[in-house]
């Protein structure tokens, strides 16, 4: 006899698919900093590293803005929208603050999306969130502190922070706009022409900034030094595009649309503890004790936050996406 599969376990599996998709982003998002280090130690400077790495990606993705070109007149202010915020945005903004306050502030700031995400879907939205989302965000940014020892460069900078807390706004967009479309069935933006489309109009903006005719390409030609090991610069950017934006976004964006913005969020703040934890294996930069604590407080706020899906019909608020909403509403409609 035919094998019925119930809503539960059909909403199991995609949120278990989100999750660890949402989990691989986080992974590629956190490589891109061990990768870019020995680049920029090479010689070239910050602002022309995220430069080729956008643009890098842009290119790989070209086909595909080809292929969903109808979205240019479907859904022109999604695109702009992800492209100058979720692209440019936030890497310019980031770029800016660390050359005024430490990084580890500066990461931390921009961290801080997944509370900001949960104020966007409560009182911009009006949707309600669950306790446990918000919980999870809480140990998340209060785990992130320790990650990065915040205590360790205090200093004030208004500008920095506020350059910081831009590149924190920019990362709320790419969670809100990554989200976009997602109850719209069959006439949902396809993500991966969003996320072509977006890189493109990221390039464009950051071409603008970071000026690369100005760049010493000459690097590219060379190795840089990962903890005493060379390694051809070539294939440093390779891995910088290909896996830390293509993979990164592709994955991140579908992601968000299994989940939730809020969800999302609060995994992608694992992106932090797995750079550190990178950075540790191959770059020799030991973690201490504190910073070990944060990440698994960051870990536990990662999955109360995850499990926060209501059963269905039990008229509790939503805090995940995908499967799960199209299960709410056939049950609301029950």
């Amino acid at each position: 006899m035919p094998v019925r599969t119930t809503d539960s376990s059909v909403s199991g599996r995609g949120r278990g698919v989100g999750l660890g998709l949402a989990l691989l982003s986080a992974v590629a998002f956190g490589g891109s900093g061990v990768a870019a280090k020995p680049l920029i130690e090479a010689g070239l400077d910050p602002l022309h590293v995220v430069w080729l790495r956008v643009a890098g990606a842009a290119l790989v993705m070209l086909p595909l803005a080809v292929r969903h070109r109808s979205l240019l007149r479907r859904r022109p202010g999604l695109l702009a929208g992800f492209g100058l915020l979720a692209v440019a945005g936030v890497q310019a903004c980031y770029f800016a603050a660390l050359s005024r306050i430490p990084v580890g502030v500066a990461l931390l700031i921009e961290y801080l999306a997944p509370a900001l995400v949960l104020g966007w879907v409560r009182f911009v939205q009006k949707r309600p969130v669950t306790r446990a989302a918000a919980v999870g965000v809480v140990l998340a940014v209060g785990g992130l502190a320790c990650v990065v020892e915040v205590w360790s460069g205090l200093g004030f900078d208004a500008l920095g922070l506020l350059l910081a807390l831009g590149a924190a706004c920019c990362q709320v967009g790419y969670f809100v706009l990554s989200d976009q479309g997602s109850d719209a069935g069959e006439e949902a933006p396809d993500p991966l022409g969003v996320i072509a489309y977006g890189l493109l109009v990221g390039a464009a903006a950051l071409t603008v900034v970071a000026r690369p005719w100005t760049m010493d390409w000459s690097v590219l030609q060379g190795t840089a030094s990962m903890d005493g090991r060379p390694v051809a610069a070539v294939v440093l950017l390779a891995w910088i595009v290909l896996v830390a934006t293509v993979v990164a976004y592709v994955t991140g964006v579908v992601s968000v649309r299994r989940l939730s913005p809020q969800v999302a969020g609060v995994v992608a703040c694992l992106e932090a503890v797995i750079a550190t934890v990178l950075a540790w294996v191959l770059l020799g930069e030991h973690l201490s004790a504190p910073q070990i604590a944060g990440g698994a407080i960051v870990l536990a706020g990662a999955f109360i936050a995850q499990s926060s899906t209501p059963s269905k019909g039990s008229g509790k608020p939503v805090a995940s996406g995908g499967p799960e909403r199209e299960l709410s509403r056939r049950g609301t409609s029950a």
